[in-house]
Order: C-alpha cells, then structure tokens, then sequence
C-alpha cells in the first residue's frame, strides 16, 4: 500500500510565503543591479513634449533633453523607487517670495526665472502624479486646464502666482485625494459656485487668495463641510456677505485669513467665535466699525491675531491682555482710543507688537513691560507716549535688549536725549525715532551696534557733529535717514564707509559747499536725498556713472550750478528734483522711464521743443513736470501726445508765447495745470476740454482773449482752483461755472467780463462746509514724489490786501476775486450761503443796490472788498456776526448811515469807509450831527424822522387840553356841547329810519 504525502495547508501557505520573498529579492536585485532601466520612455517623451512649449530664460530645465538619459534623474522630476512612475514635477519658480499681508513680505517672483509659456496636455500621461507645482510662473491669458481634473492620484496642487486667469475649472473636484490646493494670487481668477470642493473630503490646505468669489453665495456652507481642513486663505476674495453658521464645523482649522474683504460689520464673522483650536487668524484690510467684538476672546489658543487697517474704535478690552499664547499681534491703523493698561506685560509669549497709527491712542510705557523676554518688533508710531526716549530704553534693557530686532517710535511725542543705552541693544537690525522732539547730539556709541542695517533719526531736533566714529561698526547699514535735523556731516576727505546704502537721507543737514566724495563709494544707492545742504558746487562728472541704480535723486535747495548733461542714459531714475538752484542752459533729455521731474527756479532758458519732441515714438511714463519760474522761451511746441501719462503740469513764470497747442487736449489724466505769468495769447483751445481730470487751472498773467468758455463748466466736474486773473477776457460771466460744485477758488480779476453774477452762485458747494477737507484735498494730488514729501497744489492769491503764495494750506482756502471786471446790478442773495468762504473781492466794478442783509450768514469770512462800486442803503447790521473779518475796504460808493458797532467794525482804518456817506467810529464825522442826505437840506434821515414826530405830539396835546379843558372848566360850555351831540344823535337816527 502506497502511503500517498498529506501536504498540509500551513505547508503551502509556508511555500507561497518564500516564493513572494524570492520573488521580491529578484525584484530588489533589479532595481539596484545594473539592470536598472530608468524613467518609463512615454513619459519621459511627456516630460520633453511638456518642456517644448514653455520659454525658460533662466535654463531651469536645461537637465531636459533628448539623449536618452534617465528622466528620474532631470531637475524637479521625482520618480517611484520601484516602479520608476513619475511621482512629482517641482516645477516652481525657485525665487518666489511668498506673500504674507502682516509681515509684509510679498515681491513678485524674479522674470527671469519664470518658466513662460502654456500647459502641454502631455500632464496626462503622468497617471501616477501625487505632486504638481507650478507656483511663480507665467501662464499669462491662459485658463487653469480642465484636464487636471483627470489626474487623480493627485495629493498636492499648486498654481499660485502662475498668472492664470478665467474660471477656475469645476473638474477640480474629481481630485478626491487631494490635500493642498493653491491656487492664490491669480488674477483675474474667479468661480460661480464652489459646489465642487465639498468633494475634496481630505482637503488640508486650501488658499484661493485673490479669487474672485463674488457670486459664490455658498463658500461659507461649502468650506464648513471640509472636515480635515487645517488652514484656509481667503484674502481679497470680493466676499461681502454671508449666513453664519451657528456651530463651526471646522473642528481642525488651525490658520484662517479673511483679509482684505468688504466686510463692515464684524458680528457677520461671529462663527469664528467657535473655532477653538484655531492659531492663526488675519482679519485685516477689512472695514470693520466698532468696539473689538468680545466673543474673539474664546479663542483662547491664539499665536498670531492681525485687526489692523480697520475702524475699530473705543479702547483695547482687557480680555486682550489674557492671550499667553500669543506671538504676534497687529492692531495697527484703527481708531483705538484711551490708555494702553499696564495688564499688556502678561503677554509673556509675545514676539512682535504693532499697535501704530492709532493716532488717539495713548500710553505710558510701564517698567513691567521690561518682562517680556520674547520680544522682537515694536511697532509703536503715531501712539502717544510723551516720555522721554532714555527713560524707555531703560525699560526695554534686560532682556529684551538681547534679542530686540526693530524697534519704531516714529511720531509719538518722544523727548530726551540719546544716551549710550543703545549700544546694549546688540541684535537691533532697524531703529526709527523720526518725527519726534528727541534734542542733543547723537552718541558716538552708536556706531557700535554693528547688527543696524536701518537707522531713521528724521525731523528731530538734534544737532552737533556727526563723524566716521559714528560708523565705524556699521558695517551691515543699508537705510540711513537723518533728515530735518541741525547736524553737521564731518569726515575725511578721503573717507570710504565700510557699508554699502541703499537709502540716504540728509535732508537739511550741513554738508559743505562740495559734493561729498564718499557718496562715490556708494554703489547701490537707489534713493539720496541731500536737498538744502549747502552745496555750492557743479554736478560732478562722474557721478551719474557712479550711481547707476538710483531711482530718486533730490538735489533741490542748494547753490549748485552749471548744465546738466542729457539723463537719457540713466534708466532707472524715476524720480528727480534738482528745484531752487541756479542751474542753467538748456533743458536735459532724460530717460523715457522718468515719472518726475521737477526743474523749478532756476535758470533754464532757450526753447523746450528739443526737450518735448525728441524720440517721439517712445512711449513716455512723466508724471510730473514743474518747470516754473525759469527763464524758458518760445512757443509751446505741438508734440504733447508723446507725453500722454502727464497729471502735473507747471509752466509759469516763463517768457512763453503764443498760442496753446491742440495736442494739450490729449493729455487726459492731466489734473494740475499752471501756465500763469507768460506771455500766452489767443484763445483757450476746444481741445482742452478733453483734459476731463483737471482739478487746477491756472492762466492767469497772459493775454488770452474771448469769453469765459462754457464747457468748463460742463467738462471740469472735479474743478478746485480757476485761475483767469489778468487777461483780456471778455462778455458775460456763464452761468456753466454753478456746475463746479468742488470749485474753492475762483479768480477772474483784471478782464473785461460784464453783465450781472448768475444767481445760482450759490451752488459752489465746497464753499458751504467745509466738509472736504478730508476727502477731497487739493494738497495732495495723488502724486509721491519723494518718501515723505507729497506734490503740493500751489496759488498765489491777493488775501486782505496783498499778494501771498499758499501750498501746504491751500486746501483750507475759499476765494472768490471778481474785482476789476465791469460788472452790473446787485449782488445775487445766494452768495451769503457761501459759508465757508474766507475772501470776497468785488472791487472795482458797476454793482448797484444794497449789500446782502444776511451777509452776517458768511461765519468764515476774513476779507471782504466791495470798495469802488455804486452799492448804496446802509452797511447790514449782520456784518458785525463776521467775527474772523480782518481785513475790510467798503469806500467809494453810496452807502449811508452809521457804521454798525462791534469789535472788528471799529479796528479797521478809517481809509476803509471813505468816499460814502457815513458815520461813526472809525470815522472822525459824528452821528449825533445834523447830516444832509442826497436831496434833502434838513438833515440827518434820523433826526428828520424824529422831529416830525415830536411835532406830532405837541399838537396833539396842545389840542386836546384846549378843548377838554374849556369843558372841565366852563360848566355852560359843557351844557352846550352835550346838547349838540345829543342833536346830531337824533338827526342820524331819522335818516338811518328813511334809509330802511
């Protein structure tokens, strides 16, 4: 009998189990041995497909190519261990600056490094891909491909900064294993619905910053279905309004930003109240009203909390001051109020606080502040101290003096002296103590801090010397800025600083009357500023060469003189100002790229057409030119098209004539434009009512001829300064001018216009309140021509008698001047609901009838012309509610009666009342007088009246005793004068009896 084996069912299991490891040992053995074959060949045909339609300057994927190498091993390509499936393309711009709305640390992504171009379908055929990055790149006017959807084992995608735009695909949402999903700072980029990411169940990160998501009414109830969603980005996604939710389902957010949205109430955000485990959250750049909400106290795990550039007003809650947790908090730009509590030193994790420009705030650094240790930024401007700056350096020694970076106090009322404190400060990297009233010189142990790459000392009262000891360690300096101070630069001629600025500011400092030759050494300057220094010197030759990077050079209100050569070949310069020198000779060509340039007072002379019309088909970025008071000649030539970005221009005082050339008409951003005091002539052109901008216009002091145009006032909508004095314009004023609603000054003096003021005057309604100010300044046109020093609107305007130049305060002014004109009839009664203007100068006209009697209505009211007309009546008593008049000239007309009493009536000269029939102080001619009135030899209209009726009185009693009395006294007079009246009684009755 044949015993047949009994193979048991462990044995077999035991045999599979060695033919698996025999089997992955062969496997392992291929992979490693020199068997090994690379890259799957379809997909690294993908991969060459992919790079053809891509530009790639910066030769990124210069490892690409056709040579039969092994894919895996090209640069951003990641493949299986095993398999050799690609897995990852790392294609992202290697130089991308991610952007970060508190820190502040967003740049675009260097272009050379951008790989440029479209997206080849050849994607696909990476059926294994888990890792896409795109981000930084440039697929500009190109939609995010649908495609993408069919990668499904996709775990990471990211887009961002890669300029697609378009709607972002719905087939998104079949990426079921996704986690991270960026597609921020696209744009424009928008969706209609975000139904297709509640798919996306394992969803980590999502970021759609900068998408539009307008019109997605559900991206609240759709994100709250995300269940693993760790950090969320929405900034500058247009969202405005939603449903909150009652319970946030967002049990694992960690990061939350909603900034930059248009949000105003902040209790529509009242679901965040539930989010506990959340750590990061950025609200700013919204427009949130109000006390700070207190459900944000919940969140009691909170590191970083950004509120800034709110409106949040009344005082920080106290709950603020119990986050232990937290490492950096931002308040910055509210409208926070009342004192800082001393309760901030409990926040003992805190590394960088920004409780600036709250400009209500106030505070009194405590000594316990000196506690937290973990400090590194604090940002305090525009809050208000008022201590002196050694009292607080004291405070922050210790321990925060070990590792405190940056330190701003810019603006809050500091005082006190500099003392050698700071060089304690061993890891300082940015000080900025500007705009304060910090007095002394400034230590030489400064110097020693050999960590400060920026140093702002700006607009204090310091003074002294400053030498090459206070640099000598500063070797990492790069922002320097003492400006606006008394101090005195003293180095070696032949000094070489060992830093290398970026920055410098000595605005007002004393320098010497040569150009300092260490500025030479300095190669990467981009901006200088040594404007008011001293200098008495020429524009060395070598310089230019020397400062090849700079973009803002400010060499105004100096002695320097001399030519300046042509700037056609110093590219990078945006920004000039070499004002109030004594430069001459032509006007320099400079580089197409410049945006200002202000030549103003100095000596140029000769034509500018060399300087308008060279390179006319270069497309020109000015912005700003002020070539005022010069010595520049000839016609304006015709070539203005070339310079069609232009919003600032300023021609006066020069010797130009002429005609305006049409093509002024096409510079339509134009807002200033002064061409006062030359020699301009004709009329004004049609074509220049294209400039539909114009904020200020100023032709005064030429001899332009014709009416008044109509359509300025149907074009200049946004018109504030009007400036026609001194022309020989002529006809009637148009009644257009009412539509200026925002005009503040109107000046028509000297010309030859005639007829009646329109009634609808009135209608100016920037000078009824002064409500504008804020909104609408004519200080600031939007221009910033140097760090801190914004292009100012100038007037020169006669105010109380005489000529005065007006900028920084121009924006508070309301004039109107109509005087020297030949004016008619009365003064429209509309006028004296121009409350808030300051100066009327009617003088020297043909006005008839009596002043307005509610001129008293005109509070703001300074000075007031009305002298050499035909106004007749008495002076308003009303006049004596305009408590700011001090300037007055009413002589030369008719007026009668006695000058009303009150404080500003009688301080003016008699000069002011002359040449009228008045009375009273100021005047020398007494009221108690008998005067003469036109037509009349009794007198004072007064007395007349007066004597009249006292005539009337004595009559009147006179009469009435002779009669009465005799009745009183004579008893048979009394009889027979009751007798007749009863007799006549009796005869009326009988006719009354006939009548009936």
């Amino acid at each position: 009998m044949v015993m047949k084996p009994v193979i048991s069912m462990s044995s077999v299991v035991a045999l599979l189990f060695l033919e698996l490891l025999a089997l992955a040992a062969i496997n392992i053995c291929l992979c490693s041995g020199s068997t090994h074959v690379g890259c799957i060949e379809s997909e690294r045909r993908a991969l060459l497909r992919l790079k053809k339609d891509l530009k790639d300057p910066s030769n990124r994927l210069a490892s690409w190519n056709g040579d039969g190498g092994d894919c895996c091993n090209w640069a951003g390509v990641v493949c299986h261990n095993f398999t050799n499936h690609v897995l990852e393309l790392h294609l992202g711009n290697p130089h991308l600056i991610r952007y970060s709305t508190s820190d502040g640390l967003y740049q675009p992504p260097l272009e050379r490094s951008k790989l440029v171009g479209k997206l080849n379908p050849s994607l696909l055929d990476f059926k294994q891909l888990i890792y896409l990055d795109l981000s930084g790149n440039s697929f500009k006017r190109f939609k995010i491909p649908t495609y993408l959807g069919s990668l499904r084992n996709l775990k990471y995608l990211d887009l961002s900064y890669a300029g697609f735009e378009g709607m972002i695909p719905h087939q998104l949402g079949n990426l079921s294993n996704l986690q991270h999903l960026d597609l921020g700072q696209n744009y424009p980029l928008y969706v209609d619905n975000l139904s297709w990411l509640s798919s996306l169940l394992s969803l980590k990160h999502l970021d759609l910053s900068v998408t539009s998501l307008a019109n997605a009414s559900d991206w609240l109830t759709v994100v709250n279905s995300l269940p693993s969603l760790v950090e969320l980005r929405l900034s500058s996604c247009e969202l405005q309004y939603f449903l909150p939710l009652p319970i946030a389902n967002l049990s694992s957010l960690v990061t939350l930003d909603l900034s930059n949205q248009n949000f105003y109430n902040p209790l529509i955000c009242s679901w965040i109240f539930g989010l506990k485990n959340v750590v990061f959250i950025d609200l700013s750049f919204n427009n949130f009203e109000g006390p700070i909400p207190d459900g944000f106290q919940n969140l009691t795990s909170l590191e970083h909390f950004d509120l800034s550039y709110n409106n949040f007003n009344l005082s920080i809650p106290d709950w603020f001051y119990r986050f232990s947790h937290l490492r950096f908090l931002s308040l910055q730009q509210n409208y926070l109020t009342g004192m800082v509590s001393s309760a901030i030193s409990n926040l003992t994790s805190i590394e960088r606080l920004d409780l600036s420009q709250n400009k209500l705030l106030q505070w009194r650094i405590p000594r316990s502040f000196g506690r937290l240790c973990n400090l590194r930024s604090i940002i305090l401007s525009d809050v208000r101290l008022s201590q002196e700056i050694s009292e607080i350096l004291n405070i922050l020694l210790g321990c925060i003096s070990d590792g405190l970076e940056s330190l701003n106090l810019k603006n809050t009322q500091l005082s006190g002296h500099l003392t050698n404190q700071l060089v304690q400060f061993k890891s300082l990297d940015s000080l900025t103590l500007s705009y304060n009233s910090i007095s002394g010189s400034i230590p030489p142990s400064l110097g020693e801090i050999s960590s400060l790459a920026f140093l702002d000392l700006s607009s204090n009262n310091l003074n002294g010397e400053i030498s090459e000891v206070h640099f000598v360690n500063l070797t990492r300096l790069s922002v320097l800025s003492i400006s606006g101070n008394s101090l005195t630069l003293k180095v070696n001629h032949d000094w070489v600083p060992l830093f290398q600025l970026e920055e410098l500011g000595l605005r007002s400092c004393t320098l010497g009357s040569q150009f300092p030759s260490w500025l030479h050494s300095q190669k990467r300057l981009t901006y200088l500023d040594i404007s008011n220094t001293g200098i008495s010197d020429t524009i060395p030759g070598n310089f230019w060469k020397s400062h090849s990077q700079l973009s803002s050079l400010n060499l105004s209100r100096n002695q320097i003189f001399g030519e300046i050569p042509t700037l056609t070949l110093a590219t990078r310069l945006s920004t000039i100002d070499f004002s109030s020198n004594n430069l001459s000779g032509s006007l320099p060509t400079i580089s197409s790229d410049v945006s200002a340039l202000d030549l103003s007072h100095n000596a140029f002379s000769g034509s500018i057409f060399h300087f308008l019309c060279s390179r006319m088909n270069d497309s020109k970025h000015l912005q700003v030119l002020n070539l005022r008071n010069n010595s520049l000649s000839g016609r304006l030539p015709n070539c203005w098209m070339s310079w069609s970005e232009l919003e600032i221009l300023h021609l006066a005082n020069n010797e130009f004539t002429g005609s305006l050339p049409t093509s002024m008409g096409t510079l339509h951003d134009l807002r200033s434009l002064h061409l006062g005091k030359n020699s301009f002539s004709g009329m004004i052109p049609m074509s220049l009512k294209n400039c539909t901008q114009l904020e200020a216009l100023d032709i005064g002091g030429n001899e332009f001829v014709g009416n008044v145009p109509t359509w300025i006032g149907e074009t200049f909508s946004s018109m504030r300064i009007l400036s026609f004095h001194s022309n020989k314009f002529h006809g009637f004023l148009p009644v257009e001018l009412c539509y200026l609603v925002y005009l503040q000054i109107l000046d028509l003096s000297h010309n030859n216009i005639y007829g009646p003021i329109p009634r609808c005057i009135g209608n100016f309604s920037a000078m009824e309140t002064m409500r504008y100010f804020s909104e609408n300044s004519i200080m600031y046109l939007g221009y910033s021509v140097f760090s801190d020093d914004w292009f100012i609107e100038e007037a020169s305007l006669v105010m109380k008698g005489t000529t005065a130049e007006y900028n920084t305060i121009l924006n508070l002014v309301r004039y109107i001047d109509l005087s020297h004109n030949n004016f008619s009839g009365e003064i429209p009664t509309k006028v004296t609901s121009l409350g808030a203007l300051q100066s009327l100068n009617l003088s020297h006209n043909s006005f008839t009838g009596r002043i307005p009697q509610s001129i008293g209505a005109m509070r703001a009211l300074e000075s007031i012309d009305l002298s050499t007309n035909q106004f007749d009546g008495e002076i308003p008593q009303s006049i004596s509610n305009l408590t700011f008049l001090s300037f007055l000239n009413f002589s030369n007309n008719n007026l009668i009666g006695k000058i009303p009493l009150s404080t500003q009536m009688q301080s003016f000269d008699a000069s002011s009342f002359t040449g009228n029939e008045l009375c009273g102080p100021p005047l020398p001619k007494n009221c108690t007088e008998i005067v003469p009135t036109p037509g009349s030899e009794t007198g004072n209209e007064d007395e007349v009246d007066w004597l009249f009726y006292l005539s009337i009185a004595v009559g009147f009693i006179v009469g009435f005793w002779s009669v009465i009395g005799s009745l009183l006294v004579n008893r048979r007079w009394k009889y027979m004068y009751c007798h007749f009246l009863d007799c006549l009684v009796d005869k009326l009755r009988s006719v009354v009896r006939k009548c009936c």
